[in-house]
């Protein structure tokens, strides 16, 4: 599997890895500035052939027992290990993100996330049979739907792909995936390693290209019964609206800006580690990671002070040296929009105590940063920044501090710290994101859901709970009863 030595294209259709007939776009190593590789597209005539092999492949796939198709992916989990390393590399190279985090968190997530499915393939659940109405059996069926299109940011291309492609495909459905055009490598090598487990062709289909062109025919095609997207608010919507043209089904985690609430008998150096690593993850390019500390007044200024002692100790530059803690931004202009957001907000009369600035030389680099001194309603505390910037905030009552995590269109994830069970129990209860952490920002397990509230979006990605997008539930009612007419039947005619 060496993906640089190959020249075999960057779609993957039916099986095969092949060149896309669509325009070829220039890419850029993110952390040295310098051209990486070309990226051919997808023309709309291998839309419409990966979405009908998909479609072929579903009348086999479908009809597969759960037994079936996990031995299938045990057997894909198991491929992935054996390329962890080149993968991993691939990862590095084509984000920027440190080696440590493609190493120690996307490739061996991904794995998990197949050996997840595996199992879950084999659970699926619903409502026991039995005698809901009398003289009759009820049954619950969970049957796939089909084919299912989907599309995947830039931030965790591999994980991404995991968490469309695995409960989609482990259900019993078939996929063609859009990865960005930033970065298709490992969404590309994560098809390579499923064709080359054995799963049949048309299964999984990789077509890349931007949106307008392979993104828009994908969600509209006639054939794709579900379109499942991950990304940004704005653009979701747009998916919403194209889905609706034809009734489609969706399912969209959107954007976040999570709040780190931290109240006054927490532990501060938890927090202060916790709110660091949750705000610089993949350079602050996640929609869970940590941007809004809401923190006790009492305690703000311990706080504060040693956010930004851990943040000025952090190790930005090569993403590929071991000892490296944080890589670069995904490119110039995203890099440009986070340092534009950050002195906007200095303009407005916010402080920078950390970082604020980007790096000289080559590649897209940006120090961690903390501001403080924000108004809640500016818009470096509203929008979405995605990089690594946490802006502080002190707060003077639990009342307080939960309104002002609310605040915002947002509803992905949050976390609060505390040693008090009460106000523990009241933050995860009232605050209002799909995931709430308690001492802890930014864990994620297989075995969990992930999914938001209000605008970022709905349904779930993980967990046994990701059966619910991917499937349709059928009631079944059996009737045993030996009467031509039954009593319900009097509501509607009389019995004579």
């Amino acid at each position: 599997m060496a993906y640089y030595e190959s020249s075999l294209g960057h779609q993957f259709i039916n099986g095969q890895q092949v060149r896309g007939l669509g325009p070829v776009l220039e890419r850029v190593n993110p952390a040295t500035g310098k051209k990486l590789l070309d990226v051919d597209t997808a023309s709309l005539e291998q839309v419409d052939q990966a979405v009908h092999a998909a479609a072929e492949a579903f009348t086999t796939w479908s009809k597969l027992t759960p037994g079936e198709r996990a031995d299938h992916l045990l057997a894909f989990a198991r491929e992935l290990e054996k390329h962890a390393d080149e993968i991993a590399a691939v990862e590095t190279a084509q984000t920027g993100k440190s080696i440590r985090m493609s190493t120690q968190f996307d490739v061996p997530g991904s794995i998990d996330n197949v050996n997840f499915f595996a199992g879950a393939a084999r659970n699926l659940q619903g409502l026991a049979t039995g005698d809901y109405a009398g003289n009759t059996t009820s049954m619950i069926r969970r049957e796939a739907i089909g084919v299912i299109g989907s599309i995947s940011p830039w931030n965790y291309p591999l994980q991404m792909a995991a968490w469309k492609i695995l409960p989609a495909i482990a259900a019993g459905n078939t996929i063609v995936l859009k990865p960005s055009e930033l970065t298709p490598g490992t969404s590309v090598l994560f098809a390579r390693a499923a064709k080359d487990a054995g799963l049949p062709d048309g299964v999984i289909n990789i077509v890349v290209g931007d949106g307008p062109s392979v993104g828009a025919p994908l969600v509209r095609h006639q054939l794709v019964k579900m379109t499942s997207f991950t990304g940004s608010t704005a653009v979701g919507l747009k998916i919403m609206s194209m889905a609706a043209e034809s009734g489609t089904r969706v399912h969209l985690e959107l954007g976040g800006k999570a709040p780190l609430v931290v109240f006054d008998d927490a532990d501060i150096e938890a927090a202060a580690h916790g709110a660091v690593a949750g705000s610089t993850i993949n350079s602050g390019q996640d929609c869970t990671a940590a941007t809004r500390a809401y923190v006790h007044s009492s305690v703000f200024e311990r706080f504060t002070s040693r956010v930004a002692e851990l943040m000025d100790a952090m190790v930005v530059g090569d993403p590929t040296d071991p000892d490296t803690d944080m890589g670069s931004m995904i490119s110039q202009e995203h890099l440009q929009k986070v340092s534009s957001m950050v002195q906007r907000a200095k303009d407005q009369g916010a402080q920078v105590l950390a970082g604020g600035h980007q790096l000289e030389g080559d590649g897209f680099f940006y120090r961690p940063t903390l501001v403080v001194g924000a108004a809640q309603n500016s818009e470096i505390v509203q929008q979405e920044v995605f990089g690594p910037v946490l802006v502080a905030l002190p707060f003077s009552t639990d009342d307080e501090a939960i309104e002002l995590a609310n605040d915002t269109p947002y509803g992905l994830a949050a976390s609060a710290w505390t040693k008090n069970v009460d106000r523990a129990m009241r933050a995860s209860a009232e605050i209002q994101a799909g995931c709430v952490w308690i001492n802890e920002h930014i864990l994620i397990v297989s075995d969990m859901p992930h999914g938001g509230y209000k605008a970022s979006g709905m349904g779930k990605d993980m967990s046994q709970y990701s059966f619910d997008e991917y499937t349709n539930v059928k009631h079944v009612m059996i009737s045993h009863d030996s009467r031509a007419h039954r009593e319900w039947q009097d509501t509607v005619f009389k019995h004579r």
